[in-house]
C-alpha cells in the first residue's frame, strides 16, 4: 500500500492538543506543551540526537491503556501527525518523536511483574531492559530482552535479537498476549489463537505499523539469580591483523552452530586511529563446553581475554561497559549474509569489512566512532520461532548473520555532513547482501525496505490493509517503509 506522508496543519494539531487537554486532564493526565519541565524532558529524552531535535506540539503522558485509546482516537479523527516514545532507543529519525504533531510518551508506564502460576512476565511499554532485569532478578526469571540495558520493549516489535535468542528465538517469538490500541483508537487483546492471531503474528517484526502495545505478556525464562554463575564467557579483543580470521570464525559459527546454549556477538570498532575487533562469547554451561564451542575464536591471536563464570544478569550488562551513547547523532544500516562452511569463501564478509573500514578511516576525524556489528542467527533460533507459531520475519532454515554499520557523531553535532551522508548511501548500495535473508529492522536505515526481505511479506501487507485500511499509520507517523 503506497501512501504519501500527510501534511498536518498548525491549526488542526493545536486543536487536537486542546481537545486532548480538555479530555484527558480530567483524568489527571497532563498534556504538556513547550515550556514545561515535563515537556522538555520527554521531547529531548530520546537516545538519538536526531530525535532530540524534534518538537512536538504537545505530549501526552499516558498512565494506562485508556489514555492511549483516547489520544489515538483524537489523533485519528483530527488527522494529525503523531509518534510514540517508549524506551526511545532508535537509530531512525522520526520513529519516536515528531515535529509539529502529538507525541505519546510511555514514561509513566514502567510496571513489570512475574506471574508464577502462568509462568509469564507482564510489563508496560515504558520500561527499559535494565529495569526489567533488576525487577525480576529476585524471581530468577527474565524476558528475552535487548542486549543494551537502555533499550525498551519496542525492540520486540522489530523481532528483537537477544543474548537469549539462540535458545529462545527472536524476542517476539516469546509473546503470550498483547494489548493493542489500533490506529482508530479501539483496543484489542491479541494472542496466537484468538480472532486477532494474524495481528499477533504481524507484531512479531512489524515494528510500529500495526498498533500501539500497552501491555506485553511474554514467556518467563528461568535464568537464575545474580549469584547463580551458570554461564561462562566474556570478551576477547583482537588486533586488526586478526580481523580476517575473526570474520571467518564468525561466518563458520553462523553456519555450523546447532547448540542453543552458545551465544555470540561480534563487533569491529573504529575510534580515531584505533581499530579493534571484539568477540562477546558466552555459553550457558561449563567452561569446558565453552572452550570446545569457541575453540576457533580462542585460537586466533588476540589483544585481551576477559573470561569467567557469569550469571545471566552479568551477561545482560556486558555491553554497557562500552560507554554511554545517548545524546549522540546515530545512524545505522543493515545487511545480511549467509553463514559459511570452512571450505567456502568469506569474500562477502571481507568486502563488507573493507567498505566499513574505508568509510570509518575517511571520516575518522568527524566521528565519535564507527561500528560494524555482526549478529549470528543460527538454526536453533529459527526453529524455535517456527515451533512457536512463526513470525513475520520468517528466515529460511539456514544460519546467517545480520550486519549493522553504525556511526555516532560528536555531542552537539546535529546534522550529518553531506559528503558523509553520500558515503553512507554508497556503502548501502555496495555492501554485499545475500538474497532471501531478512534484514534487522531495528538496525536499518530509514530508506531500506526491510519488510520486503521478510519471508512473510505478503502476509504482512494483507494484515496491514485489514487493520488500517485507510493507511492512516503510514501517512501520519514515521516508521518502516514498504507496506
Amino acid at each position: 500500500m503506497a501512501v504519501s506522508p500527510a501534511y498536518t496543519s498548525t491549526t488542526s494539531v493545536e486543536q487536537a492538543c486542546q481537545k486532548l487537554k480538555s479530555t484527558l486532564n480530567v483524568d489527571r493526565v497532563v498534556v504538556f506543551s513547550p515550556g514545561s519541565d515535563q515537556y522538555e524532558a520527554a521531547a529531548t529524552g530520546a537516545w538519538n540526537a536526531a530525535n532530540q531535535q524534534l518538537r512536538p506540539t504537545c505530549i501526552v503522558f499516558a498512565a494506562n491503556a485508556a489514555h492511549v485509546r483516547v489520544a489515538m482516537k483524537i489523533i485519528f479523527d483530527t488527522r494529525v501527525s503523531y509518534a510514540v516514545q517508549a524506551g526511545g532507543h532508535s537509530g531512525m529519525k522520526g520513529w519516536n518523536n515528531v515535529n509539529d504533531g502529538i507525541l505519546i510518551s510511555f514514561s509513566s508506564m514502567k510496571a513489570v511483574f512475574y506471574d508464577s502460576e502462568r509462568d509469564t512476565i507482564t510489563f508496560e511499554p515504558g520500561i527499559t531492559w535494565a529495569d526489567a532485569v533488576a525487577g525480576l532478578e529476585s524471581e530468577g526469571v527474565a524476558a528475552v530482552g535487548a542486549r543494551f540495558s537502555d533499550v525498551g520493549p519496542g525492540f520486540l516489535l522489530g523481532g528483537g535479537l537477544s543474548f537469549l535468542s539462540f535458545s529462545q528465538g527472536y524476542g517476539a517469538d516469546n509473546y503470550v498476549e498483547l494489548d493493542v490500541v489500533l490506529v482508530n483508537g479501539t483496543s484489542v487483546t491479541a494472542t496466537a489463537d484468538n480472532e486477532y492471531g494474524d495481528l499477533f503474528k504481524a507484531l512479531k517484526g512489524g515494528a510500529n505499523r500495526f498498533g500501539i502495545i500497552t501491555r506485553y505478556e511474554v514467556r518467563a525464562i528461568h535464568i537464575g539469580k545474580e549469584e547463580d554463575k551458570t554461564w561462562y564467557g566474556g570478551l576477547v579483543t583482537y588486533p586488526k591483523s586478526s580481523h580476517e580470521e575473526l570474520l571467518a570464525a564468525t561466518a563458520h559459527f553462523a553456519r555450523n552452530s546447532k547448540d542453543p546454549n552458545a551465544v555470540l556477538l561480534n563487533s569491529f570498532d573504529h575510534v580515531g586511529d584505533l581499530v579493534i575487533g571484539n568477540a562477546y562469547m558466552f555459553y550457558n554451561g561449563s567452561a569446558t563446553l565453552f572452550n570446545q564451542t569457541f575453540s576457533e575464536f580462542l585460537s586466533i591471536a588476540s589483544n585481551t581475554t576477559d573470561l569467567g563464570s557469569l550469571s545471566y544478569v552479568d551477561v545482560s550488562n556486558v555491553l554497557d561497559a562500552s560507554g554511554d551513547e545517548s545524546g549522540h547523532l546515530q545512524l545505522m544500516t543493515s545487511t545480511a549474509l549467509e553463514g559459511k562452511a570452512a571450505d567456502e569463501s568469506i569474500e562477502s564478509y571481507l568486502e563488507t569489512y573493507r567498505l566499513w573500514d574505508d568509510f570509518s578511516t575517511t571520516f575518522s576525524d568527524e566521528l565519535t566512532f564507527g561500528v560494524l556489528a555482526i549478529s549470528p542467527i543460527t538454526e536453533p533460533q529459527i526453529q524455535i520461532g517456527r515451533e512457536r507459531g512463526g513470525n513475520a520475519i520468517n528466515p529460511p532454515m539456514r544460519g546467517f548473520v545480520n550486519m549493522m554499520f553504525q556511526i555516532a557523531l560528536p555531542l552537539g553535532v546535529n546534522e550529518v555532513p553531506m559528503d558523509m551522508q553520500a558515503a553512507r548511501m554508497d556503502y548501502l548500495q555496495r555492501a554485499p547482501m545475500d538474497p532471501g535473508l531478512p534484514l534487522n529492522i531495528n538496525e536499518c536505515d530509514a530508506s531500506q525496505n526491510v519488510f520486503a526481505t521478510y519471508g512473510e511479506f505478503d502476509f504482512l501487507k494483507a494484515t496491514y490493509a485489514k487493520y488500517d485500511p485507510s493507511g492512516f499509520n503510514l501517512a501520519y507517523t514515521q516508521g518502516p517503509i514498504g507496506l
